[in-house]
């Protein structure tokens, strides 16, 4: 199970990235590991020197009972303080934030999170990020031939 932000990538450039754990409860991690997660409009923030991720979907597990988890709810981050002293150092520059780029699995089965730390991309820098690609899909097109 690997879920990746892909937006992320069109709408900001990342500069840096953290690899966090997530502190969940067992019907999320459950829901997790069905792929019931959406990145739209998912941040973080950091209050009192810790890390949090704000409006994640985590879909409700289906096979849960009373004790199913709120699909919004605010999940905190695992990261060390010196990283977090980092990241909080570099989101009082304008125009820097906070977004989730990938959940997945590890090998001893705990749910992360990479997070990057990007700068919002301008339109004309978007449309330079798309004729990069599509040029690297051409010349690799034509490499194959």
């Amino acid at each position: 199970m690997d879920l990746n932000n892909r937006s992320a990538y069109h709408a900001y450039a990342i500069e840096e990235t953290f690899d966090a754990g997530m502190v969940l409860t067992g019907t999320e991690v459950k829901a997790l590991r069905a792929g019931k997660a959406s990145f739209n409009d998912a941040y973080c923030i950091i209050d009192k020197e810790e890390i949090w991720l704000k409006s994640l979907h985590i879909a409700e597990y289906e096979f849960g009972s009373y004790s199913n988890h709120p699909s919004l709810r605010d999940r905190k981050l695992l990261l060390k303080r010196r990283e977090i002293r980092k990241i909080a150092n570099r989101l009082k520059d304008k125009g820097y934030t906070v977004v989730p780029l990938r959940i997945w699995f590890n090998e001893r089965g705990f749910a992360k999170v990479r997070i990057g730390l990007g700068r919002g991309k301008k339109l004309h820098d978007k449309r330079a990020s798309i004729r990069e690609r599509e040029a690297k899909v051409e010349m690799q097109r034509h490499l194959k031939r």
